[in-house]
This record gives structure tokens, sequence and C-alpha cells, in this order.
């Protein structure tokens, strides 16, 4: 549909960002629902970020996304931010209006992508490799469920800082951090979700993994891997192999999408649209 004078304005902003899935994703459900809208991607240096986030209020956007390396500044470029964003450290939406806010949908869009796949964590013993920004959305949306959380990381440091922070926001929630060597161990005692929130196994190394291969695989689990591009993995191909359930990280791709697309609109988006317009640009 064409654009008109009237249309309404969102965006993400990375550097780069020309890698970034979400104008295909946000344009086509625009398109689906007949929304006068248009998604662009923007590639903002990060001693630009200031300029850019108070062009995109004067330019008139309702709102936009933000990916790396902003989603951690961005936070101090806001009027406010979301208790979820504080608590993860990373804001990867905007919303322009009298006031600027920061939100996280990461977490809640893993929730979704777990629904979608029948995946219910809360109460359930979860594995999560890594310690860095990723892993900290995914222990918020596990601690928030009450799931019993193990984080595996080969950084002590951080693995701490990770739970010191959400520890406090979940004091009833059992979450621990362990070194990477006690993989094996956990892995034998059969959880019932394991998450990679590391990059290996991503274009363009997708010979790695994040699991030894060394390790067996519980065939009694769930295995969901963040990184999208590739769709199979390493370690999700070895788990499909090994009985498990393979899910791979577009699922959450989509959802995070999806509910900022929600918040901007009041629209139920089209997660079937979104999906497919990943899979086509893929």
């Amino acid at each position: 549909m064409p654009i008109t004078g009237r249309a309404r304005l969102a965006g993400v902003v990375g550097w780069p960002v020309a890698h970034s899935l979400s104008p295909a994703m946000h344009n086509a459900a625009f398109q689906a629902l007949g929304l006068d809208w248009v998604y662009a991607p923007f590639a903002v240096p990060p001693e630009r970020l200031a300029d850019a986030v108070r062009g995109l209020a004067a330019l008139g956007f309702v709102g936009a996304n933000f990916t790396i390396p902003h989603k951690q500044t961005v936070m101090d470029l806001v009027d406010e931010v979301s208790p979820a964003a504080r608590a993860i450290g990373a804001a990867n939406t905007l919303v322009f209006g009298d006031r600027t806010t920061a939100d996280n949908t990461d977490w809640s869009g893993f929730l979704r992508s777990l629904r979608d796949v029948g995946c219910d964590p809360a109460g359930q013993r979860c594995l999560v490799l890594g310690a860095g920004g990723a892993a900290r959305a995914v222990v918020y949306a596990l601690a928030s469920v009450g799931a019993d959380v193990v984080v595996l990381n080969r950084s002590a440091e951080r693995s701490a800082a990770l739970l010191a922070d959400l520890g406090q926001l979940f004091p009833a929630a059992r979450l621990r951090s362990l070194p990477l060597a006690a993989l094996a161990d956990e892995a034998a005692a059969h959880p019932y979700l394991v998450v990679n929130t590391t990059s290996l196994g991503m274009v363009p190394r997708v010979e790695t993994s994040p699991w030894p291969s060394d390790v067996p695989i519980p065939a009694d689990t769930t295995v969901y891997d963040l990184v999208y591009n590739p769709l199979a993995t390493r370690f999700l191909r070895e788990a499909k192999a090994s009985g498990a359930r393979a899910v791979d990280g577009l699922g959450m791709l989509v959802h995070q999408g999806a509910i900022a697309f929600e918040t901007w609109t009041g629209v139920a988006a089209p997660t079937d649209v979104m999906y497919k317009a990943c899979l086509a640009y893929l």
C-alpha cells in the first residue's frame, strides 16, 4: 500500500543495522493489517545516539527499537525506564510522546515464544548458558514465572553480578550460578529447559557450539538457542539428534517485535505474518 502524508513512523536504531530483520517483519505486519505505518532502519554511531533520539522525537516518531550497541546507553537518554528494562540493564523499545519511555520486550517475547511450543518453565529446573545481556533477559523471564534457574558461564564475576541484581527482584526464586565445568553434572540431572544465550553457532561461526561435545544432551529436555541465523545451529542439530526438542531463536525475535508493535499501534500483532517475513528474509 502507498505511503501517505499521514503515515505513522517507527524504526530500528543500531550500529550496524543493515542485518536487522525488524523492517521486513514490521512492514509486513503493517501491510497485512492495512495500517498506514512505516518502519525504517537507521544506522547511528554511538557518538550520535543522543542526537538520533532527539531527532526521532522531533520528527514525530511513535516508537523505535534499539539494538546493539545502543541498548544500554539509550536508557540514559529518556524520561522513564520500565522496571524490567532497569533490572535487565538494557532497553530495546522506545515510545515517544509527551515523555519518552524505554522498555525491554526481550524477556516477555521469550516467554511468549515458549508458550508457542508448549513449554511452561514455571517451577521447572532450567539451565542458562552465558551471562551477558541476552542471559539477563532470559533469567529475568524465567525467574518471573518461578523457575529454578542455574546459570553456567566461564566468567564467575559476570554470573555473580547477574544473580545479585535479579535476586533482589525475585527473592523467592531459586537462582544459582555455577562454572561451566559443572555442565556435565547439571545435564545428567535432566533439566526441563536448556537455553543458549551466547553467540556461539551464529553466522559466521556456524560450527561452534556452547555445548561440549563430550557431554550428552538429555533426550527429555527442550533445548532453546537464541541464535536464529542460522536457524539450525550446530547445537540444535545435535540436540535434535539426541532426541531433545530443539527450538530456534526466531520465535523470540518475532514476539519481542510483536509486543513493541502492539504497544505502538494498540492492535494485536499478526505474528504469523511477521514470522513468514523473517523466514523469507533469512
